[in-house]
C-alpha cells in the first residue's frame, strides 16, 4: 500500500530539460509525500493501436518529460536530498521500441520496431511478450534528479551527479535515494517510469509505462555527497532469480566492446533456441536481462556477462 501523500503534482506540470530557471510546481517542507503523475518516455506519443510507423514519426523534442519541479524549503548546495520511494500506480499500458541510432547495438539494428504491452496494473502479473513468455514486473522511476548549478536549459538524457537519467531498476518501492543539492530547493523532478527493465536497458527502452510515483521529500543537511548514493529495502532481482539464468560473455581489454559481444550473443542465442527474430530477441534482452562486469582485475582482459532469466519461460 503505497503511502498517502500530501499533495499531488499533475502531469501538466511536466518539462523537458533540467533547467534551475524554470518555476516550482510546488514549494515543501522537509518531509513532506507528493504523488506524482508521470507520463511515459514518449509523452503519450505511443497507444495501444500504435504501430511501427509511429517509432518513425517519434518527436524527440518531447522526449523524457519529468513532472515537477519541487522547491525543497531549506535544501541549500552542499545538502543532500532524501528521497524515500513509497511506491507507483501503474496503468497496464507500455510499451518497448528499436530506435534507429539508439540503443547499445545501435549499428546492429537499424530498423524501427515496436512492442505494445498490456498487464494487469493491480496484480502486476507477469507480461506476456508475444508468443515468447512472460516477463515479471517491478515498476520503478528510470528519471529522478535535482536541477544543475550550471544555467541553461540541459537534456534530460545523459544522467549527472544531481541524477537525472539514471535508469536504475533498483529505485523502486522501498527504496531511498540520496542526491547532491546544486542550487537552492533542489528543484527535484520525476518521471520516465518503466514497469520492468534489465540492468543495461541495453536497446534503449524497458517496458515504457505511464503511472503514478510517490515519494517523501527530506533534507539531510552539508551532506557533501558527490553522486547519487542509494539504500534498498531487500533483495533486488527475487522477481527474476527462482528459474535461473541463461548467460553470454564477452572477454577483452575493452569494457563496452565487451558488453556489445555479450548482448550480441544472447540475441543470437535466444534467435536458435527460441525462435524469435533478433530485434525481437533484443528488446526483450532490454527489458528483463542484466548486464554485469563479472571480472575487472585480470587485465589486460576483462570479462562482461549477460545474464538472462529462465523464468521468462516458464
Amino acid at each position: 500500500m503505497c503511502k498517502c501523500a500530501d499533495y499531488t503534482i499533475h502531469s501538466a506540470h511536466c518539462h523537458h530539460g533540467w533547467d534551475h530557471s524554470i518555476p516550482p510546481a510546488l514549494t515543501v517542507a522537509p518531509g513532506t509525500t507528493i504523488e506524482f503523475e508521470c507520463v511515459d518516455s514518449a509523452a503519450g506519443q505511443f497507444n495501444a493501436n500504435s504501430t511501427v510507423a509511429d517509432v518513425t514519426a517519434l518527436d524527440f523534442s518531447k522526449i523524457n518529460p519529468v513532472s515537477g519541479p519541487v522547491f525543497i524549503d531549506g535544501a541549500e548546495p552542499g545538502d543532500a536530498v532524501k528521497i524515500t520511494i513509497e511506491g507507483f500506480k501503474p496503468s497496464g499500458f507500455g510499451w518497448t521500441a528499436n530506435i534507429p541510432g539508439f540503443g547499445l547495438l545501435a549499428d546492429q539494428f537499424e530498423d524501427p520496431a515496436l512492442h505494445i504491452w498490456k498487464y494487469d496494473p493491480d496484480t502486476l502479473a507477469p507480461s506476456l511478450f508475444s508468443k515468447y513468455g512472460k516477463v515479471p514486473l517491478k515498476p520503478f522511476a528510470g528519471t529522478i534528479g535535482l536541477a544543475l548549478a550550471e544555467p541553461g536549459l540541459h537534456s534530460v538524457v545523459p544522467p549527472r551527479r544531481v541524477g537525472g537519467n539514471l535508469d536504475i531498476r533498483d529505485l523502486a518501492a522501498g527504496t531511498t535515494l540520496y542526491l547532491p543539492v546544486e542550487v537552492a530547493g533542489g528543484l527535484f523532478s520525476i518521471g520516465d517510469t518503466h514497469a520492468a527493465q534489465g540492468d543495461g536497458e541495453v536497446c534503449g527502452t524497458a517496458i515504457e509505462s505511464p503511472m503514478n510515483a510517490t515519494v517523501t521529500l527530506d533534507l539531510v543537511k552539508n551532506a557533501q555527497l558527490e553522486s547519487p548514493h542509494f539504500t534498498t529495502p531487500g533483495p533486488v532481482t527475487s522477481h527474476l532469480d527462482s528459474k535461473g539464468y541463461e548467460c553470454t560473455t564477452g572477454i577483452g581489454s575493452d569494457l563496452m566492446t565487451g558488453a556489445r559481444d555479450a548482448v550480441r550473443r544472447m540475441v543470437d542465442w535466444l534467435c536458435k533456441t527460441q525462435g524469435m527474430s533478433a530485434v525481437d530477441a533484443y528488446m526483450l534482452c532490454s527489458v528483463c536481462g542484466d548486464l554485469r562486469i563479472s571480472e575487472i582485475v585480470d587485465q589486460p582482459n576483462w570479462v562482461v556477462s549477460f545474464y538472462f532469466p529462465r523464468i521468462v519461460f516458464d
